[in-house]
């Protein structure tokens, strides 16, 4: 990947900004030659009238294929406190990965090119940053006292998206996708690089990186209205997210925060899992899994429906889905990993199937008897309501069952305990000290 930077110099005639501004606001933009220039303009007048802070505007253009890093080269030559750097591959969190970690400022930031959420707020966000009481600082629009201004398609599928973060990684941050976040640079430089995602759902997996290394995180409400000239393509986002979240869930790699950072203790393991999970969490595991498998099941029975009686077809769909269902359960919701009692566990998911079957066929045959030809539609909500019933069964026959004491012959041997070393600290030069 190359990185390409332009700032103003003396022998352009122009007059440098700050060696180290405070704040570096980061305006990531593809593609975007008609809204570039006044919204960095508008951006730059904000910073010089309301933070009082020495701050400076990085323009971090990935691959735009029209008129965008000449314009952006252009502002920075023009005005005070701009530079820009371009990168030859796409991807919002590219964009800002490089950004970041290249700033020589205190306080990295970002926000939307479209400026959709209100400047007003950029004070509050700084603010906790360079005191040294929080880590992260993310503008919401779930938060209490934040006004939001958009469609109702995008305003549902954003609180389900943040639902099921809350859900299935246990998130405790409202909103992870609002365009208008910030870091100390000292913590961006630990957390940034863990990160894998370069595109979308870079943000999210940014803030859950943070939660799981102890980093404090701060929401501040804004107000914020919809750009109804969005580049975002929603559908492949939503796939890309859920790709991400499913990464997430599988993974939960060592995080290691020198004591010095907001937050940071030293070392925080989250790779062994199972062991302190409660009821509460286990259940809202088993209810997002088993909605997944819903949606599997449902499709699966419409589609062998086609080809197969209504008993053969739900009872081949029923066999596929609580494969995989027992396996992710076993795994993800009562935490148990490696081949030990493997067989015993899918013994167990078996006996939830077959309850699962007993009650589904069931459904079906009363159906019938009431209604001889009710449709697949009909056949099919049936099926779901009666296979809702079928998942409470399982969640508590699975949980007695794969959680309950194994015989001494079954259990693993003990691992060693884990050696608990101080991470090196990190050496920053910011050029001032932070508390």
């Amino acid at each position: 990947m190359t990185v390409t930077t332009l700032a103003p110099t003396r022998s352009a005639g122009i007059a440098p900004g700050p060696p180290a501004p405070l704040v570096d606001v980061v305006v990531p933009v593809y593609n975007e030659e008609v809204d570039l220039e006044p919204s960095v303009r508008r951006l730059r007048a904000y910073l010089d009238a309301r933070l009082p802070y020495p701050a400076r505007i990085t323009i971090a253009d990935n691959a735009s294929a029209d008129d965008t890093w000449p314009i952006a080269q252009r502002l920075a030559r023009e005005i005070p406190g701009v530079r820009a750097i371009h990168l030859d591959q796409k991807g919002r969190g590219r964009a800002l990965r490089a950004a970041w970690l290249g700033s020589d400022a205190a306080v990295v930031a970002y926000t939307d090119v479209d400026l959709s959420t209100d400047l007003a707020a950029l004070p509050a966000l700084v603010a906790p940053l360079l005191s040294g009481h929080s880590g992260v600082a993310i503008g919401s629009r779930l938060a209490p006292g934040a006004r939001v201004t958009r469609g109702p398609r995008r305003e549902l599928i954003s609180r389900c998206y943040n639902l099921l973060l809350r859900t299935i990684l246990r998130a405790r941050f409202r909103d992870a996708q609002c365009g208008f976040k910030a870091m100390r640079a000292d913590v961006a430089s630990v957390l940034v690089p863990q990160v894998e995602d370069q595109a979308w759902f870079f943000d999210t997996e940014l803030l859950v990186v943070a939660e799981r290394a102890g980093v404090r995180i701060h929401e501040v409400p804004v107000d914020w209205i919809d750009d109804p000239d969005s580049r975002v393509d929603v559908t492949a986002t939503a796939l890309a997210d859920l790709q991400g979240i499913w990464r997430l869930l599988r993974t939960r790699r060592t995080v290691s925060v020198p004591p010095h950072l907001p937050g940071g203790g030293g070392l925080r393991a989250h790779g062994e899992r199972g062991d302190g999970r409660g009821l509460i969490d286990q259940a809202m595991r088993f209810a997002a899994i088993g909605v997944v498998s819903t949606l599997a099941y449902a499709g699966l029975y419409l589609l062998l429906r086609g080809v197969l009686s209504p008993q053969p077809a739900n009872a081949l769909a029923l066999v596929i889905t609580a494969l995989g269902n027992t396996a992710a359960n076993r795994r993800l919701t009562f935490g148990v990993r490696g081949r030990d009692s493997l067989i015993r566990d899918h013994a167990a998911g078996l006996v939830a199937f077959g309850v699962a079957l007993l009650l589904t066929s069931e459904a079906i045959a009363g159906l019938q008897l009431l209604w001889p030809d009710p449709g697949r539609l009909v056949e099919l909500v049936v099926l779901v309501a009666a296979s809702a019933l079928a998942t409470i069964c399982r969640f508590f026959l699975l949980r007695g069952w794969i959680t309950r004491p194994r015989s001494r012959a079954q259990r693993p041997a003990p691992r060693p305990a884990p050696v608990r070393r101080t991470p090196a600290p990190v050496s920053i030069d910011l050029g001032r000290t932070l508390r």
